[in-house]
């Protein structure tokens, strides 16, 4: 009776949703069933609202709670001790027996939002009873007054509760492993289980507008998500009112499904521009204006763009007076100043009216989660740049893949100095704080090396994503205080050099995570975390990621890496076809991205990058990676830059040339400080530069040191 009263109690309260009931039935008659940990409500919610009368396994001390002992007469308590193995044995011989027992993997409450550490303990029981496990992710309790995340998320009174129940499942683990191998073998599957599960049930199906939508509805209208150098807060409410007036003046210019190109800076304007066309099914193009009129036209003719949004200021600002006069001659080159002129009162009242209004109208028009959600060009540093088309699903998706695995929150500030051409400026850097409640607070150029440290102290951000070029020059020039509130620091693009880690680790006390992703991936493929952290690597794959590696003649215990999920690009565009989207496919069939990146990837998923397929020379038939040779000479020179490129020899098919700012350095110097680094391996050539060039990005831009080097030996 009392369960028959709690049920209608919480259902009317909490609107509670069970969905996947089909799949508790699957699991059989001995289930382990394992839940995320969001509230003090969460046994009470499983207790009743699973069928039969379910099992919980508890600490013994909070079992004694006086709170908690009304309502454990609504099911089966197994009372554990935590300082007593023998309790985990016990656990082990009860789940060998018919019953459905519930166990929290993390054993607490999450206090960040997001899932906290998985105890290899409960993997090792699963893996010792062999019971069926069955996940159920617990959605919206984290918001209650009952959860641990005061002053972390916004609590309300009643907000809907949903219990998703997964497929059951298995922890299966190599036969051969023993001992706190197999323990931790089965705790990091469990872990995989719960982080798979996250992302299974997060809700990344729908269009950007719509996600922005319901982060105002979580995190509230007025709650601020952007900043940037004018300094004016901009809350959900204002974001989307702006967007959307801008938005319906552009459709005026524009027509539905078209690419319209981007020409302007990081900045609370442009995240309106580029909002405003996406919620009216415009697509927008991010120019990168590094290249110069010539690659924007270029990217134009590629995505067939014919409008473009740009400055005045930003023009005059940039002094970039002739690429817009050239990229005039053939686009129609649209001044947002004379665009907000012709935006008058009656204009902004519809947009308020839209806005308040808009969780009743958008739904019935947002268009589907596959369509296109913005055109990013790729940097050239290996040809011709190339449009990669990423759906809103694409986008969503790899949010939800990163939040599985680190935890973020609405009190987190990210300081995002890379440029939205970038595919990290634009989807981790812009669109992952606004569809989570952060604030991103956008510089517009990451080139400003004294300014940026003082930015981050500033504002106390809390994350930062940058690249190794960048991250090296603001450890250098940063105060020691200057990263005080920063939790993050994230680097991808190009590969973290050894001195830039041990410079921010021994001034600012900060460890750098290096990631790996692609503009094709959305971008991120990998990345380390607090939790899970391999020196040497880029990380772990991202949840819900397939991967095979290619085998590669010449090279050992390493591949080519080719790719699949729902984080995948829905294709390119490409300059001798364009405008026609080319789906991603490769040896392994469509839908597969070619990384060409080569590779090794260990039993725990682990990526460590052997360099680039495009990035090994033939020497005398060996093959020799440059990406190694160059880490060799950056240990050997850490305060210079140093790059390697290879060049045709007639003798020995190819050799290799070093392009450094170290003074002197040659042949004889380098050979006297290499221990045990066979010959073939180093360089025999040797330029001598003032700077090396590297691209908007921060990557190094190698065509060009190839170009270069060509022309020095020539």
């Amino acid at each position: 009776m009392l369960k028959i009263i709690l049920h209608k109690v919480l259902t009317f309260l909490y609107r509670v949703e069970v969905q996947g009931l089909e799949n508790y039935t699957k699991a059989g008659d001995r289930v382990l069933i394992i839940a995320n940990h969001t509230s003090f409500l969460d046994p009470l919610l499983l207790g009743v609202f699973l069928p039969d009368t379910i099992t919980f396994a508890i600490n013994s001390n909070i079992a004694e709670r006086w709170w908690l002992k009304p309502f454990l007469g609504l099911s089966h308590v197994f009372r554990m001790d935590p300082t007593h193995p023998i309790s985990l044995k016990n656990l082990i011989h009860y789940l060998q027996k018919p019953s459905k027992t519930v166990i929290f993997p993390e054993g607490r409450i999450t206090v960040t939002g997001s899932l906290m550490k998985i105890y290899d303990g409960t993997g090792m029981v699963a893996d010792k009873s062999d019971a069926t496990i069955l996940p159920i992710r617990i959605e919206g309790a984290q918001y209650t007054h009952f959860s641990r995340l005061q002053n972390i998320v916004r609590l309300r009174w009643f907000p809907k509760i949903t219990l998703q129940i997964l497929p059951p499942t298995k922890i299966v683990v190599a036969k051969e492993l023993r001992g706190k191998a197999r323990r931790h073998a089965s705790g990091l599957i469990l872990t995989d289980i719960m982080t798979d599960m996250m992302f299974a049930t997060g809700r990344y199906q729908k269009t950007l507008f719509s996600a922005l939508l319901d982060a105002k509805h979580i995190h509230g209208g007025k709650h601020t998500v952007a900043e940037d150098l004018e300094r004016i807060p901009l809350s959900y409410n204002t974001l989307i009112t702006r967007s959307l007036a801008i938005g319906n003046a552009l459709t005026k210019i524009t027509e539905k499904g078209e690419n319209v190109g981007i020409y302007l800076p990081n900045s609370s304007k442009t995240l309106n521009v580029i909002l405003g066309l996406q919620v009216y099914e415009r697509v927008p193009a991010m120019l990168n204006y590094s290249t110069g009129a010539s690659g924007m036209l270029s990217a134009c003719h590629t995505a067939q763009v014919k409008t473009v949004l740009t400055s005045r200021r930003f023009i005059e600002l940039g002094k970039f007076h002739d690429d817009a006069e050239q990229l005039s001659t053939q686009v129609n080159l649209v001044y947002l100043e004379d665009l907000a002129r012709h935006i008058g009162i009656i204009n902004k009242l519809t947009a308020l009216i839209q806005a308040k209004t808009a969780h009743l109208w958008y739904p019935r028009i947002q268009h589907s989660p596959d369509s296109p959600a913005v055109v990013l060009f790729t940097s050239g540093s290996e040809g011709t740049p190339k449009g990669v088309v990423l759906s809103h699903r694409n986008i969503l998706a790899n949010h939800q893949q990163v939040s599985a695995r680190i935890s973020f929150n609405a009190q987190d500030t990210v300081l995002n100095f890379l440029p939205m051409f970038h595919s990290f400026g634009f989807t981790v850097g812009t669109m992952l704080p606004i569809m989570n409640g952060m604030t991103t607070f956008f510089y517009p150029s990451p080139l400003h090396y004294s300014i940026i440290p003082e930015m981050a102290y500033e504002t106390n951000a809390t994350i930062i994503f940058g690249t190794n070029t960048f991250l090296a020059a603001y450890g250098k020039k940063a105060h020691p205080y200057d990263f005080f509130n920063m939790r993050y620091v994230v680097a991808g693009a190009e590969k973290l050099h050894e001195n830039t880690r041990q410079l921010w680790s021994d001034k600012f006390g900060i460890r750098i995570l290096e990631g790996y992703g692609a503009t094709e991936t959305s971008p991120v493929a990998a990345v380390n975390t607090p939790m899970f952290y391999k020196a040497g690597t880029v990380g772990r794959l991202m949840p819900n990621m397939q991967y095979k590696l290619e085998h590669i003649p010449g090279i050992e215990n390493a591949g080519k890496l080719h790719l699949y999920g729902e984080n995948i690009m829905q294709g390119y565009l490409l300059a001798d076809n364009p405008g026609k989207l080319i789906p991603p496919a490769s040896i392994y069939g469509e839908g597969w991205y070619d990384t060409g990146d080569i590779v090794h990837v260990d039993e725990e998923r682990y990526v460590s990058i052997r360099g680039r397929s495009k990035r090994f020379a033939k020497i005398a038939g060996e093959m020799i990676s440059l990406t190694a040779s160059e880490q060799i000479i950056n240990d050997i020179w850490p305060d210079a830059q140093n790059v390697i490129v290879c060049i045709p020899d007639e003798k020995k098919g190819e050799q290799l040339v070093l392009i450094t700012t170290q003074k002197n350095a040659n042949s004889k110097e380098l050979n006297a400080l290499v221990q045990g680094i066979p010959s073939i391996n180093l360089p025999k050539k040797f330029m001598h530069v003032e700077h090396v060039s590297v691209l908007a990005t921060g990557k190094i831009n190698y065509p060009s040191a190839t170009e270069l080097a060509l022309d020095y030996f020539s």
